[in-house]
């Protein structure tokens, strides 16, 4: 892309996933800093939810995630913790990791409660502060191989998650889905599909893997759905911020079709000295591949459709996400989900024009920087209605 390092554009799409073969990110080891915590060889105290890694799939280590504090970002926003403060919570925060099979049963106890258990946890050497982001996952500040492991506690198991995980006829997709329209948030069901705890053969999922899963299965299940529901009939523009993450939505009449555009500004935590704008879509048509976007773009689909969903209408979408320098620490997709659900629970900017509303995005995002990567702002601006022939 002229005018844009290709160093920025790398770290734009790889967000710390270490595409670049270096041995750690040059861009988050600055968050590799002193810290008052010291280590540590044992753990007794609550744990909210489970951790699963990547790393030497199917050969995974997993194992309960440690933190004394809430592990849910919608208590952290209403709490009003800034970006220093979730960083400084997730800092002190242990993945306790052992092999799947030694693991498994505690993990899903974790997993399947609505409340966090008590666990004692005794570590086989002591656990060190080695601090990890990148694009997808919630910050974790330190980790440790476990020696022994118990849960202390009685798991609180809401009803229909019980009934949905023991279900061996019922596929992930349609457990997934069927916890979400029972009020079960998708954050628990991430760790819940994490944990190996859906599907008629049921699997262990790495927990960057799962929470882009639970997001994309959602979202195609609504794209299904809303597709059967009249088109909105005016250009609607939404907006909201949150974490330095600026996001605009327009919505335009016609049948559901979807592009996001993410701008990461000069000098911000992913760009260089310039600009850095990916773009990705899809039709009707199930989409195929995963989005150079990564998870961004399949949280802010959620967003959307969950909008579209509860006013039974169908559009054409266009989210534009601009990150500025404010946004200085990654804290994970959950971020873009939220900024996004923030948006649309605003009340909209109404248009005739969808150019009227695309000048709209511009001044919410701040300048036009983002309209060239966009292939679905010319189509909806030559597109026309069955009412403009009248």
């Amino acid at each position: 892309m002229d005018g844009v390092p290709e160093g920025g554009m790398r770290c734009a799409v790889c967000k710390g996933k270490g595409l670049c073969g270096l041995p750690r990110c040059p861009i988050v080891s600055r968050f590799h800093t002193q810290t008052a915590l010291t280590p540590v060889s044992s753990y007794m105290g609550a744990s909210p939810s489970v951790f699963v890694g990547s790393y030497n799939y199917p050969e995974v280590r997993g194992g309960p995630l440690l933190i004394g504090d809430s592990d849910k970002p919608t208590d952290w926003i209403r709490e009003g913790l800034g970006i220093e403060e979730i960083v400084g919570l997730r800092a002190a925060t242990i993945s306790a990791k052992g092999v799947i099979p030694r693991m498994k049963a505690s993990m899903q106890e974790i997993a399947l409660s609505s409340r966090p258990l008590d666990v004692e946890v005794a570590f086989e050497r002591p656990v060190s502060f080695d601090l990890k982001f990148d694009g997808v996952l919630t910050p974790i500040g330190r980790s440790g191989v476990v020696e022994n492991l118990d849960v202390i506690d009685n798991a609180a198991v809401p009803r229909v998650v019980d009934r949905v995980t023991s279900d061996t006829d019922l596929g992930a997709t349609d457990g997934v889905r069927e916890l979400y329209t029972s009020s079960i948030d998708v954050y628990q069901i991430q760790n819940i599909l994490s944990a190996g705890l859906l599907g008629k053969k049921p699997t262990v999922v790495p927990t960057r893997w799962a929470i882009t899963a639970v997001d994309d299965m959602l979202g195609k299940a609504q794209k299904k759905e809303i597709g059967r529901y009249p088109p909105i009939e005016e250009v609607l523009v939404f907006g909201g911020k949150l974490y330095g993450n600026q996001i605009a939505v327009l919505l335009a009449p016609g049948g559901w079709r979807y592009e996001m555009v993410e701008q990461w500004r000069k000098n911000s935590l992913w760009a260089g000295t310039a600009d850095v704008i990916v773009a990705d879509g899809e039709g009707e048509k199930a989409k195929k591949g995963y989005s150079p976007i990564a998870g961004a773009y399949y949280s802010a689909r959620l967003a959307v459709n969950e909008y579209l969903a509860g006013i039974r209408r169908t559009a054409q979408i266009l989210v534009v996400r601009s990150v500025s320098g404010e946004y200085w620490a990654p804290l994970g997709t959950w971020v873009i989900r939220e900024a996004t659900r923030k948006a649309m629970q605003a009340p909209p900017e109404r248009y005739q024009t969808v150019a009227e509303g695309a000048m709209a995005i511009s001044r919410i995002i701040g300048d036009e920087a983002w309209i060239p990567a966009s292939t679905l702002l010319p189509r909806l601006k030559t597109q026309r209605r069955l009412q403009d022939f009248f």
